[in-house]
């Protein structure tokens, strides 16, 4: 199966009201506005996506609205499913095949860290069971085990339908280890690793702060693909100066990644954004995103030009 093209990568959350509804007409929006600004690669239910909290029905509504919003030219809109089971993932993974989707995003089940042979055992029976698909895996690291490129050759030896990963974790070892060692599939870097990547060969950008710096994150992926080493690197610390500017002072340790995107969403102009997350985890006080806020427009507002 064909290598999946060089992207950058958007994910859409998920609102929810007090009571834990969908707010369909905000995730329209965000879908769209998403769209509108150029990033034709987006998906959701990642980990921050909250993929892993909601309940059949409402995956199901979501993943067919999605499905609505994404039907344009040239999108490529791919469905994250999270489990602690082969079978509960093929389960959520048919829904979304049935409505129509073919990418899909995977992380291994984090119940205990995987061996050789249950890794194995695992993407066979998920990718497998959906031949015409394409699959990106989310190297996770709360699922216990990370892969590296040795893994991932043995894994696309026998899997010929993944075609991609998400890294979050590591550094220039671990970006130049994946680059090496499994060169046939597209590897996803962080804002942090993506330049890192980009000296090994082509690779992509998931762009968790695209939804707050759009002209930026299509600047950095661009300095990337077209190997322009000096402006790369800058745009990277400029990327790593901002998220500590700006997100740093409610790094405090006792909030889950979806609240961070929950908060950047609302941050790039999505006003109506709820920093809200399903029960039991909470998402950052209106105080704190008017701290935030304060701060991004203080220090770094050239960064939010569409």
């Amino acid at each position: 199966m064909a290598r999946y093209p060089q992207a950058i990568l958007v994910s859409c959350e998920v609102p929810w009201d007090a009571e834990e509804n969908l707010m369909e007409a905000v995730f329209r929006e965000e879908v769209r506005l998403t769209l509108r600004r150029g990033f034709n690669d987006l998906y959701i239910f990642g980990t921050a996506g909250e993929g892993h909290a909601v309940d059949t029905a409402r995956f199901r509504r979501i993943v067919e609205i999605f499905f609505e919003e994404t039907r344009g030219e040239g999108v490529r809109p791919m469905v994250g499913v999270i489990g602690l089971s082969t079978a509960n993932i093929v389960e959520r993974l048919s829904v979304a095949y049935d409505d129509g989707f073919r990418v899909f995003q995977i992380s291994l089940p984090s119940w205990g860290a995987l061996t050789d042979l249950e890794m194995m055992t695992f993407f066979k029976d998920v990718c497998g069971t959906f031949p015409d698909s394409q699959f990106l895996h989310y190297n996770l690291p709360r699922a216990k085990r990370v892969l590296d490129g040795a893994d991932y050759r043995r894994v696309i030896n026998a899997v010929p339908n993944l075609v991609a990963t998400k890294n979050t974790a590591g550094g220039i070892e671990t970006a130049a280890d994946l680059m090496r060692n499994a060169p046939e599939l597209q590897h996803f870097f962080g804002e942090r690793n993506f330049a890192h990547g980009c000296m090994y060969g082509e690779c992509s950008l998931l762009a968790s702060l695209a939804p707050m710096t759009p002209r930026k994150t299509r600047e950095y992926f661009e300095a990337g693909r077209d190997g322009d080493i000096e402006k790369l690197f800058t745009l990277q610390k400029g990327f790593h100066d901002l998220s500590l500017d700006v997100l740093g002072p409610v790094r405090d340790g006792q909030h889950i990644d979806g609240a961070y995107d929950k908060m950047i969403v609302r941050l790039g102009g999505l006003e109506q954004m709820p920093l809200r997350l399903l029960s039991p985890y909470e998402g950052f006080s209106e105080e704190q995103y008017q701290t935030c806020k304060t701060i991004l427009h203080q220090m770094h507002s050239e960064w939010l030009t569409e």
